[in-house]
């Protein structure tokens, strides 16, 4: 494992916004950041604003950092009261508007991450999912860019290992 996970959750008293109903996840759904900042970043902005939008873990090329329990939905797929928001785990990947190095090395600690999880919830790569497939944004862009068949395969080849 090449990163290290430092968790900075969601204060309770912003559950009823952030995080408000009890989950059972059926999947991960996967996005890009499209900014420059790095996962503690991001996790602070998310944890310090009023706005509903939150999400599971941010991703970058050092950290994993949990924001939210896993049994608790979040507000990131855009589809409303649908399965994405109220049945997936929200994983942000970072550096996705600058690429490069940085991105290549959230993504690959990203795809680890996943890998994890899929084992702990018993599931295959059938159960990721793109933002995009949820809501039709253009999300994760750079990873559908790259090649999201690539994406994948890389998250399989931590589960074969």
């Amino acid at each position: 494992m090449s990163y290290k996970i430092e968790k900075m959750y969601i204060s309770s008293s912003k559950y009823s916004l952030k995080c408000p109903h009890k989950m059972n996840p059926i999947g991960i759904t996967v996005h890009n950041t499209a900014n420059k900042a790095s996962a503690k970043n991001e996790v602070s902005y998310m944890r310090g604003n009023n706005s509903q939008t939150s999400y599971h873990a941010a991703i970058d090329d050092k950290y994993v950092i949990p924001a939210a329990p896993f049994d608790r939905n979040c507000w990131h797929a855009g589809d409303g009261s649908g399965n994405g928001n109220l049945k997936t785990i929200g994983i942000e990947i970072c550096y996705s508007s600058c690429g490069g190095s940085k991105f290549d090395k959230a993504e690959q600690n990203a795809a680890a991450y996943i890998a994890t999880l899929l084992k702990q919830y018993g599931w295959t790569t059938k159960n990721v999912y793109r933002h995009k497939d949820w809501s039709g944004k253009d999300c994760p862009h750079r990873t559908i860019d790259y090649g999201w068949k690539r994406f994948l395969n890389m998250i399989q080849a931590e589960l074969d290992e």
